[in-house]
């Protein structure tokens, strides 16, 4: 048996904090952790999940693998009676995309905050026990984010009381929903509701696709798969669908009426429940998205730590050992950030987990005050974490020089399968657009509305607006208090600043889309102040543990802040909030920051307790025994199966010997 040689060993003897305490940090909890290990474990040492060979599969072969990974997942669930949180680590652990990503993140959730009592009742256990798979149909070929602009009709015929639901232009096909090309039985399907000649909005419909007996489409119905999509495996394994209807009738009771009624008579009734309740679904999917989005960074950012610690390049004097790559500086302002932004968004999404769990007690009260703040929360997030984790996995992709391009690096399928996010559930900056709204609104209304939550520090806007930054010292860019002064100013001119631009417009339409690129970075300005601030109030917290920990998380959290303070100095600088030199002392104390989280790289990245199998990357392997493993990685490529590959005899031996002869067509 080989033997096993830690290849990092020396890195690990440098950490200065207790890194099984900081693994419960990152879980939330030792209870979390364990749970976490165990499933983690479970996964990484059944066969049945191996997934080395999937960027070789072809797609037929892929999918039909992805679905038989599903099938035994679920009977490992129902055999060892699984709890909700051990299925949801079973999942993420899996790594795979698959249609139950929709039945539990899309299908359900539509469910349970858009269903009438009865309907809840009737569908929920089905979905629940997976009788019926279920899909999320509401963007079109001709529409995705626009969703005012669907084109899908379902007009009511009270003879029948009955839904017609009818696809009128090549456009109207629904296109990308997950899980609907191949498989799903049932879906939400969203809708332009029409009652006798008239439009009330967009609505979502219970509808059902396919036979529960042999799975065929059902008459008037026509799906199938989109096709390819970027990547090896990657998002390969979704069956991403198309879909039309041709006048396909559903019952009344089929339309999702907690917010909105249509009666037996054809009588349109809005109720009490604010139309934003619809929000509730996207609310719920896209805190999920932030979560994991600080798990995908953190994978990237572990695979290029480790990596950038075993790779060694240039500055060897006299036949010694050449420099370590994460000891450059440049290696170091490129990784690091990225290491800080792992766990920054990792305190985020906990937060919004926490914001997310409030605003449901509230509604299930018929208390709707909060959702806007939170759609707006969840909206900016959403959008911020998924463009900085996507940059960042080709960034480390680019950390790990050449060998970061191999698909056994495991970067190439992760930035592949994580790259939709960016779009899919609101795309990036219309989601920023609608923060922007938000705070624009929330500036209107200052004379006579207290800002709350998120939006708090609006509510000392003169004083935000008035007094400069002090910092004389690098030194004081440590303090939390300085820093988070700093994130407010920026937010607050930059937001005042368009709002007093779109003042001078007539027509406040024409002006938010002529300010539109200024409003986004407003927006941006924002939402990474609640990042820095949730980091910052995550370390006055009094329970976290261990040696050291506290001290290299409050590190970490000034790198991620002054990062981004150096990244966008021009807005502090253009607001007047910053002089020159005080941008410049930012950047000093950060190079000194960069000297601290050195030692700690490798104990940081072996927090996150990824598994070698959950992070799939020979570069990332925790012994750090890369280029024996990536040497035998080449051999066992089914390429190498023979030493002359086919079509060398027939296409290259008559080029050598110029002997071409091709036969006329």
């Amino acid at each position: 048996m080989e033997a096993v040689v830690d290849y990092l060993c020396d890195e690990r003897k440098k950490t200065q904090f207790d890194v099984e305490a900081m693994k419960i940090v990152w879980a939330g909890s030792r209870e979390s952790l364990q749970v976490s290990d165990r499933m983690a474990n479970l996964v990484a040492n059944d066969p049945v999940f191996e997934k080395s060979s999937r960027p070789m599969l072809g797609r037929k072969e892929l999918f039909k693998n992805s679905l038989r990974k599903v099938a035994y997942a679920w009977k490992l669930i129902n055999d060892l009676n699984l709890s909700e949180e051990e299925v949801t680590f079973l999942r993420q652990y899996i790594d795979e995309p698959s249609y139950t990503d929709l039945q539990w993140n899309m299908f359900v959730p539509a469910i349970e905050g858009q269903g009438t009592e009865e309907q809840i009742d009737k569908w929920l256990p089905l979905a629940k026990k997976m009788q019926v798979i279920g899909c999320y149909a509401q963007t079109e070929l001709g529409h995705g984010s626009n969703v005012q602009g669907l084109e899908t009709t379902a007009t009511f015929d009270p003879q029948t009381d009955e839904f017609v639901i009818h696809s009128p232009t090549l456009t109207s096909s629904k296109w990308w929903p997950g899980g609907m090309g191949k498989v799903a039985t049932h879906g939400i399907v969203y809708a332009r509701l029409i009652v006798n000649d008239q439009f009330h909005g967009v609505h979502g419909f219970i509808f059902q696709l396919r036979s529960l007996e042999d799975h065929s489409p059902l008459p008037g119905i026509t799906v199938g798969d989109i096709g390819l999509k970027f990547g090896n495996g990657a998002y390969n394994t979704m069956d991403n669908g198309v879909l039309r209807f041709n006048h396909v009738r559903i019952p009344r009771n089929q339309m999702l009426m907690r917010v909105s009624q249509v009666t037996k008579e054809g009588k349109y009734i809005q109720s009490d429940v604010p139309r934003q309740l619809i929000y509730g679904t996207m609310v719920s999917v896209r805190q999920k998205i932030v979560a994991d989005a600080s798990i995908t960074l953190s994978r990237a950012v572990c695979i290029a730590t480790r990596y950038s610690a075993v790779r060694r390049q240039f500055g060897s004097r006299n036949g010694g050992l050449e420099i370590q790559v994460i000891d450059y500086k440049t290696q170091q302002n490129r990784l690091f950030p990225l290491l800080a932004s792992a766990y920054a968004f990792r305190f985020a999404g906990e937060w919004l987990k926490w914001l997310y769990t409030d605003v449901k007690e509230r509604l299930a009260a018929n208390d709707f005050s909060t959702l806007p703040e939170v759609h707006a929360c969840t909206s900016g997030l959403k959008s911020l974490t998924t463009a900085t984790t996507a940059e960042g996995i080709d960034e480390c992709r680019k950390l790990c020089g050449g060998h970061g391009y191999l698909v056994s690096s495991g970067l190439p399928e992760l930035f592949a399968v994580y790259v939709p996010a960016c779009t899919y559930e609101g795309e990036n900056v219309v989601l920023m657009l609608q923060v922007a709204k938000f705070l624009v609104k929330t500036v209107s209304n200052l004379g006579y509305k207290q800002p709350f939550g998120t939006t708090a520090y609006m509510g000392r806007m003169a004083a935000l607006m008035e007094n400069d930054c002090s910092v004389a010292t690098s030194e004081e860019w440590l303090n939390p208090v300085i820093i988070a002064k700093a994130f407010e100013s920026r937010a607050a001119r930059m937001i005042v600043g368009c709002c007093k631009e779109l003042s001078a417009f007539e027509n406040p339409e024409e002006g938010f889309a002529e300010l539109a690129a200024d409003l986004v970075e407003a927006a941006l300005a924002h939402c990474q102040l609640i990042v820095v601030t949730k980091f910052i109030e995550k370390l006055q917290q009094d329970d976290i543990p261990g040696k050291g920990v506290r001290e290299s998380l409050q590190v970490l959290c000034n790198v991620y802040a002054l990062f981004l303070l150096h990244k966008h100095q021009g807005d502090f600088l253009a607001t007047g909030y910053l002089t020159p030199k005080q941008a410049l002392l930012a950047n000093h104390q950060l190079r000194n920051l960069y000297s601290k989280v050195r030692p700690n790289a490798i104990g940081l990245v072996d927090s996150f307790n990824h598994t070698d199998y959950y992070l799939g990357s020979i570069l990332g392997r925790y012994d750090g025994n890369v280029y024996p493993k990536l040497y035998e990685a080449a051999w066992k490529d089914p390429f190498n199966d023979s030493d002359v590959a086919d079509g060398i005899h027939e296409y290259v031996q008559p080029i050598l010997k110029q002997k071409l002869h091709f036969a006329k067509l």
